[in-house]
């Protein structure tokens, strides 16, 4: 994992998750200041993130498998082909994927259960930058089965009032074009042909998308997003409060039986975390799960 072990005040760190400081002067301590305003920029946004600790009354509750006690399943951990495996390689050493190998393994071993269960549907991504998860489970999916990938292709949209400081503040670094891509390359929202980049992708990695039923679909969900057959599988990274809640309206009505969502930001954006948990409040019919990603499974 490139950002285990990492040095914030020596090197680029995209979005930290979880901050260790080992040594006797802390970051926050007056007489550290190298680098303190970089440490304290971190800890803020994690605590945006994460919001203000439970009380005793409002921790972890609920039947395992609600949404306020998932169950924990963990990444997938059985062996993938070897087809696959290069597959998941590929797109990451190419840094076309935020995810890591782990999150990808899990991705492409969900695309195969539902093969192997017979579960029929579309398979759907909301949100792929350049590519790399959608290539990965097209790499997954029977060729037969139909699958749609939607993005602007280009500059994310702005976020809105039910986003968090956390969110705004990451939209102002990528409105501003201080934003970093992975592995420190050109981040996609800035690349001037990124749908025709995307296309070039699969066929590069074996997926061409007329040979494997992908459709890549341009524009905001809210425009393309209109459906009316059944969804095995829906990835669902769109980062912000809207664009998560459209997927969710639009999507959940149709997603079959054994069907899942699988919710790219629901630990790293408040807006995100806010639709999902608004959605599903009142809503009987899924289950909860914790594969590294949370996973929602239509019951």
């Amino acid at each position: 994992e490139p950002r285990w072990n990492a040095m914030p005040v020596l090197e680029d760190v995209r979005d930290p998750s979880l901050i260790h400081w080992a040594s006797f002067g802390k970051p926050w301590e007056p007489e550290l200041t190298y680098g303190q305003d970089r440490w304290l920029e971190y800890a803020a946004r994690l605590h945006d993130r994460a919001g203000a600790p439970p009380t005793a009354d409002e921790g972890t509750s609920g039947r395992v498998g609600s949404i306020r006690n998932p169950d924990s399943i963990g990444p997938a951990t059985g062996e993938l082909s070897a087809a696959i495996e290069g597959v998941i390689e590929a797109v990451r050493s190419e840094h076309l994927s935020y995810l890591d190998a782990s999150s990808l393994r899990t991705l492409a071993a969900t695309v195969e259960s539902i093969e192997a269960d017979g579960i029929d549907g579309l398979i759907i991504e909301t949100g792929t930058a350049r590519g790399g998860s959608a290539i990965t489970m097209a790499a997954a999916k029977s060729t037969t089965r139909r699958m749609k990938v939607y993005d602007v292709f280009g500059m994310i949209p702005p976020p809105g009032e039910k986003d968090g400081d956390d969110v705004h503040r990451r939209y102002a670094t990528i409105a501003s074009g201080a934003s970093k891509g992975v592995g420190g390359e050109t981040y996609y929202g800035y690349r001037e042909d990124l749908l025709a980049e995307v296309r070039e992708s699969f066929g590069r990695h074996g997926v061409p998308i007329g040979d494997h039923n992908v459709e890549l679909i341009q524009g905001l969900f809210e425009d393309t997003l209109t459906l009316d057959e059944p969804v095995a599988l829906a990835h669902l990274d769109g980062d912000w409060y809207a664009s998560t809640m459209t997927c969710l309206t639009r999507i959940a009505p149709l997603l079959v039986v054994g069907g899942r969502f699988v919710i790219d930001d629901y630990d790293t954006w408040s807006g995100c975390r806010a639709a999902v948990d608004e959605y599903f409040a009142r809503r009987d019919g899924f289950r909860f799960e914790r594969r590294g990603r949370l996973h929602i499974v239509r019951v």
